[in-house]
């Protein structure tokens, strides 16, 4: 039986996209290496209450399935719930700011193509606005 859609005309997923998990495992560092830079973004990088390589292996786990990937989060922490997670912390606009501020650098050093960027900053532009738990 012949297959009516070309394998190459599949929709490939945002994840794949990026780069599949390394790619993904490069934005992670790149993003914690502008966190650890911007001033703007002291603040929130003073949150992280675990040591960095752990907090970027599980943002790296957790940007695989939002991105459309392997659920590698959920096998290593349990369900992300990450606004849940991330409630006592205080995240309003200048926290999501700073966060997005470093994403956005991250991405450019990361992904070479301005549409895919963009398009993957608009997910995480959205993500981070429901993080937001203060005004």
């Amino acid at each position: 039986m012949d297959n009516p859609v070309p394998a190459s005309a599949a929709p490939v997923c945002m994840f794949d996209r990026l780069g599949g998990q390394p790619g993904l495992d490069r934005l992670a560092a790149s993003f914690y290496r502008w966190m650890d830079r911007m001033p703007e973004a002291a603040a929130v990088h003073a949150m992280h209450r675990l040591p960095m390589p752990e907090v970027e292996t599980r943002l790296a786990h957790f940007l695989s399935g939002f991105f459309g990937g392997p659920d590698a989060y959920r096998p290593h922490y349990g369900e992300p719930m990450m606004r849940r997670r991330h409630f006592p912390l205080a995240i309003g606009a200048p926290e999501r700011d700073a966060w997005l501020a470093c994403m956005h650098a991250a991405l450019a050093d990361t992904v070479a193509d301005e549409g895919l960027r963009a398009e993957a900053y608009a997910q995480v532009a959205r993500f981070a606005e429901h993080m937001r738990n203060r005004d």
